[in-house]
């Protein structure tokens, strides 16, 4: 008798468990998972040992999120595109966007819609839409500039299409989708009648002059938008795991419907922490952003005369390496070798991709910046033990 449910026998454990085993095992320096080395600022940090203190945090939340967070959440909205989100009815609290991406899926999806999904993807979309029954569709950008065919993007439209999943900034390639991209996958969208589930973690870490556009903002895409974030990346805090879907109330019935049986409630002092973190004035956002634009060229430099072929990322804190001058094989190949005879781990992109497509990324392997300025300095070191091919 087989032990475990058909909708589970094709996932294996995540890339990013494997990778940071591996890491430990060979004392290579970590530039895989995108997880900060340096902890949340300490008046964030303040404000849930505050809450923890309170006396009136430390029982169940309410099953959407406490009050506090869903107007933070709102005002967010508002303040930073515009957009008019009711606190009650238009925001729901998540275990982190993890959760929230799931909620979407299973309250929104049914066994046997096709749901459209842009390769390399954050490795949680596909075996969410497999667990809801229904079936991933693929559309692959392309390197090295890892923009979208039009074409077939339209060819990935059918009247079985109930939502594209979209992640701008894009982990793991680091692309802003630009207004023009946006505006063409709107059209379709309306035109098929098809939910846009928006995965806007990274929305405030663009570089340089890329300017981040909500698709939320854009005529007609509201009413069919849910928007995804949290508040690991933006406030260094990841293992808080607090995140929040928001949108029309009609579109957020479905999300909460399921989430209310997915976790229920989410860690409630921790809540009133985001709440106030969401309120930090601009100063922290344009430091935050500026934190970044350091860290970027710091790991660029490092790379620099390496034989690894790279880009500047738009966003994100990532950046995609091409390793064919230096390596022949395949992204796994590469990163084991890596972090066992250079000393120093990163991310292999084959569990992000179709099997259909996984050559597109073959020659890639992802690195984090969200590190100590020192540990992306040290990283210069070993990575000039690559040698180009003869």
């Amino acid at each position: 008798m087989p032990i475990s449910a058909r909708r589970v026998e094709t996932f294996g454990t995540t890339i990013f468990t494997e990778i940071n085993v591996l890491a430990q095992q060979y004392h290579a320096l970590n530039l895989g998972q995108g997880k900060p080395d340096f902890d949340t600022p300490s008046d964030i940090v303040a404000e849930l040992v505050k809450a923890s203190q309170a006396g009136n945090y430390n029982q169940y939340a309410p099953g959407p999120g406490t009050p506090d967070l869903r107007q933070a959440v709102a005002h967010h909205a508002a303040r930073f595109y515009d957009l008019d989100i009711d606190p009650d009815r238009g925001v729901i609290v998540t275990a982190g966007a993890t959760e929230g991406l799931l909620s979407c899926v299973l309250g929104l999806v049914d066994p046997g819609d096709e749901v459209i999904v842009i390769e390399p993807f954050y490795d949680s979309y596909v075996p969410n839409i497999i667990m809801a029954g229904a079936v991933p569709v693929f559309v692959p950008l392309h390197p090295p500039t890892w923009t979208f065919d039009p074409d077939e993007l339209r060819a990935a439209f059918s009247n079985k299409t109930r939502a594209i999943i979209l992640n701008s900034p894009h982990n793991p390639t680091g692309r802003v989708f630009t207004r023009e991209e946006l505006t063409l996958l709107a059209e379709l969208c309306i035109e098929h009648d098809v939910i846009v589930i928006s995965d806007e973690v990274y929305e405030h870490l663009t570089l340089g002059d890329a300017s981040y556009l909500s698709i939320a903002t854009l005529p007609g895409m509201f009413e069919r938008t849910v928007t995804v974030s949290s508040a690991g990346k933006s406030f260094s805090a990841t293992g808080w795991k607090i995140g929040w879907v928001y949108g029309h109330p009609d579109i957020l019935d479905g999300v909460a419907r399921a989430h209310q049986f997915i976790t229920f409630a989410v860690h409630h002092p921790t809540q009133q922490a985001v709440a106030y973190a969401l309120n930090q004035p601009d100063s922290y956002y344009r430091a935050f952003k500026e934190m970044y634009e350091d860290k970027v060229e710091l790991l660029m430099s490092s790379l620099e005369g390496s034989g690894l072929q790279y880009s500047r990322p738009q966003g994100t804190y990532f950046i995609m390496a091409d390793f064919s001058h230096v390596f022949d094989g395949m992204p796994f190949d590469f990163t084991r070798y890596l972090i066992s005879e250079i000393g120093v781990a990163c991310i292999p992109p084959e569990s992000m991709y179709s099997k259909e497509h996984r050559h597109i990324g073959k020659n890639y392997v992802r690195f984090s910046f969200c590190k100590s300025d020192e540990a992306l300095r040290q990283a210069r070191i070993p990575l000039q033990k690559l040698r180009l091919k003869a």
